[in-house]
Parts: C-alpha cells; sequence; structure tokens
C-alpha cells in the first residue's frame, strides 16, 4: 500500500504544503513521488527516507542549498533514489555525501573529499517544529512498528498485522482500550491507546481533519 500524502508528512515531519513544493511542478521536483504524483500523490517508502532527510537538512540549511546538493549529486554520476544516499549537513549548512569512509562536499566544492563526524540516523525521531517531534521511522510509538513488508508498511499493532487506524477508529467509537481485545485478541489496551495517540498525531497533518 502507497503512503497518502497525510501519512508521508506525519512520517516525515514535513507539512502538507512542503510536499506539495517539493514535488513541484512549478520550481521543477525534489522529490517526486515514486509511486504517482497525479491526480494525488503516493509515497513509497524508500521516499519516507528522503523527505525524513530533507527535513533533517532544513534544520540547518536553505531550501536552496539543498536543491543545489540534489543537483550537484545527479551531475556525479549518482543516480539512483535518494534514500540510497546519505546526505547531512554541518554547522555552517554545507551539504555532504558520506559514505563509510569519507565526505563529498555538494554544494562549495563539488566533489571534494573530506572527513566528517556524521550526524545520527534519519531513522530515529528528531524535533522539526516548536512542540512536535517526528516519531521514530519504524517505531513511531511504543507499541506500533512501521515494516515495508507488513501491511504496504502502514504502522500496525507491533507482532500483529493489525492496522493502527482499524483500532482507532473502534476507539474513537467508543469503545474503551481493555475492551479492543474483544475484536483484535492480541491487541493489549497499551497498543490500543498508542493507536489512538498516533492517528491524533496523524490527523494534526490534515488540514481537513483540523477543520472538522
Amino acid at each position: 500500500m502507497p503512503y497518502t500524502t497525510t501519512m508521508a508528512a506525519a512520517l516525515s515531519g514535513a507539512t502538507v504544503s512542503q510536499l506539495r513544493h517539493w514535488r513541484g511542478p512549478r520550481t521543477g521536483p525534489l522529490l517526486a513521488p515514486e509511486i504517482a504524483a497525479a491526480p494525488q500523490a503516493f509515497y513509497s517508502f524508500r521516499d519516507l527516507l528522503a523527505l525524513r532527510t530533507f527535513v533533517h537538512l532544513r534544520e540547518h540549511t536553505s531550501l536552496q542549498r539543498i536543491r543545489v546538493a540534489i543537483g550537484n549529486l545527479r551531475d556525479l554520476g549518482e543516480v539512483q533514489h535518494l534514500a540510497s544516499y546519505r546526505l547531512v549537513s554541518d554547522v555552517a549548512g554545507n551539504i555532504q555525501l558520506v559514505t563509510e569512509e569519507e565526505a563529498v562536499d555538494l554544494v562549495r566544492r563539488p566533489g571534494q573529499r573530506q572527513i566528517l563526524v556524521v550526524m545520527g540516523d534519519v531513522i530515529e525521531a528528531f524535533p522539526v517544529r516548536a512542540g512536535v517531534v517526528v516519531p521514530h521511522l519504524l517505531q513511531p510509538r511504543e507499541h506500533l512498528a512501521v515494516d515495508p513488508d507488513t501491511q504496504g508498511g502502514i504502522p500496525v499493532i507491533s507482532g500483529t498485522r493489525v492496522p493502527y487506524d482499524a483500532v482507532a477508529g473502534l476507539m474513537r467509537d467508543d469503545v474503551a482500550a481493555e475492551q479492543i481485545a474483544e475484536y483484535y485478541p492480541a491487541v493489549s489496551a497499551e497498543a490500543a491507546r498508542d493507536a489512538l495517540s498516533f492517528a491524533v498525531y496523524v490527523d494534526s497533518y490534515n488540514p481537513a481533519a483540523r477543520a472538522a
């Protein structure tokens, strides 16, 4: 199952408007959704990894520099999906392509190699805006898991194939957390609460849900 724009925003930390801007077309796409761009955008798991990288980079550098870095990356002959590369920024806002042995400057002197201390993994949780922390990509809540091979990568209750939104939907219909096991025996009350918590978080990225 592909990721909708709202879910891609919730799991990457980018806003819905940022995703729209980053996929173009007026300025050219920074990242075109791998599955579909029109009439509705659908993102892949690899897209999520790339988007989280962009959100990380935007904490320290400008969107213009990111575009320059991506352009220079392609000019260096690197044409794989952007999720295949590790891009980091230094304190000055410059962007490097990091490998196991070195870092390649992609902005000031494209192609120049240097040694760099690497930032944390973009899979980990990280803050993006005041009061907003993007959850761990593979474990967005203690009892939730994301696996591209399970339910198409949609968050599920850990150790099961039960989608988080199925559980959250029951709770929104006034089924108590302790009663969810009557519908899904493998789902604990704690896991049910995590599912509802994550659903509320996802809704915060959905303009229609916020307006309701």
